[in-house]
């Protein structure tokens, strides 16, 4: 009996010891930490306002807001088995009212990105968009969809749809506009996003997601380590307003040229014209996807964190967060500190297509439908 009871300690010891080994090497995951629907409850002009949580079975969770069909919240598995939120956001809706969020995770539009002068000709006529600024219109204008509170419908754990009806001469464009955005998380750990849009008379359109990642999970780690790799041979060469000229600018030779893996700050410095325009990385790539369709893949080494960008848009904004000031707080104490809070990477038509006839067409006519499908698909490299 003594030599049995001998046997079952050394027993238990053993397994204790292999248990606590095991969880050594296995960390407990993260705990994904949800935003409060409630503090997203509220009505801008007059229209309810709510915050919606989609999941997939791999743990992944989003969290988007029916104000701007922004993304509050995406939750991404990294090396150690846990989850890091990778994009910036803030944690009440009351935060989003009353803070410039520099496009903080919204859907831009009708037109992203900038349209010179505000100003372009449809079928003979003439338009006068409202402008962001002297020299251009961003995003849609003062007024564009970032600003407007979409209807939402979740069907599903997985997904949920945002539609707006864009009314003609909303802006300054013409022709009555829908569009409906569904967000989905797929079991390949893909952040989908899908548009569909009509119209009823002849307009332009080029709708984009405006995100802010940082696969750090938090903006006091720098995205200057992120290592980017993007499979375009040219960018549209900007003016001193980041407005295209109408050159395709070859990026062999520069620091635009991001076709081998090379990390974010290693030449965001550079003494380059077309940077030093822009402040740093605010340029459209001419997307040439690799064999297995990917345009673009960032990877942080420090989280393990890989996110490959799939499209079927032409173009991707990548905007390295020069304009952050470090006046703002957001979700867990984050600050948007320069070139922290996250990088912008925007799949889009060319900016200002419309007055450039050798630019993909961004122009929508009645009885078609304008179509895009964006991934953003997660990968943990250990």
């Amino acid at each position: 009996m003594k030599k049995i009871l001998l046997l079952l300690c050394a027993a238990a010891l053993i397994f204790a010891a292999c248990k606590n080994k095991k969880e050594q090497a296995e960390p407990m995951a993260q705990q994904v930490e949800l935003l409060n629907p409630a503090d997203f409850e509220t009505t801008i002009d007059s229209l309810p306002v709510a915050l919606y949580t989609i999941k997939n079975a791999n743990g992944m969770v989003a969290q988007i807001t029916n104000f701007g069909a922004r993304v509050v919240a995406l939750w991404a598995p990294d090396k150690d088995g846990g989850f890091q939120d990778v994009v910036w956001g803030y944690p009440t809706i009351a935060d989003y009212e009353k803070t410039n969020d520099h496009f903080c995770g919204p859907i831009v539009g009708r037109v992203g990105n900038r349209i010179r002068n505000g100003q372009f000709t449809l079928n003979g006529k003439e338009y006068q968009l409202e402008l962001t600024a002297p020299g251009y219109t961003l995003h849609g204008g003062p007024h564009g969809f970032y600003t407007k509170v979409w209807t939402a419908e979740q069907k599903d754990s997985n997904s949920v749809t945002m539609t707006l009806l864009s009314p003609d001469g909303d802006g300054g464009y013409p022709g009555n506009f829908t569009l409906a955005v569904t967000y989905s998380l797929t079991d390949d750990n893909e952040f989908k996003i899908e548009y569909s849009g009509t119209t009823d008379a002849p307009t332009i359109v080029n709708p984009t997601s405006h995100c802010y990642f940082n696969l750090h999970g938090t903006s006091a780690r720098s995205t200057n380590t992120h290592i980017m790799t993007i499979y375009a041979d040219s960018v549209t060469q900007v003016d001193t307003l980041i407005t295209p000229t109408g050159e395709l600018m070859a990026v062999e030779g520069t620091p635009l040229d991001f076709r081998t893996p090379t990390a974010i700050g290693d030449r965001i410095e550079a003494d380059f014209e077309s940077m030093k325009m822009a402040g740093g990385y605010d340029h459209n790539w001419v997307l040439k996807p690799n064999a297995e369709g990917i345009s673009a893949t960032v990877y942080e080494p420090t989280t393990g964190i890989v996110m490959h960008i799939i499209t079927d848009q032409p173009g991707l904004q990548f905007y390295s967060g020069n304009f952050f000031k470090g006046d703002e707080t957001g979700k867990r104490g984050d600050v948007n500190n320069y070139r922290c809070g996250g990088i912008a990477l925007e799949a889009q038509n060319f900016p200002d297509a419309i007055n450039h006839p050798n630019f993909p067409s961004p122009i929508l006519n009645p009885g078609e439908t304008y179509t895009q499908t964006t991934i953003y698909k997660f990968e943990v490299k250990k």
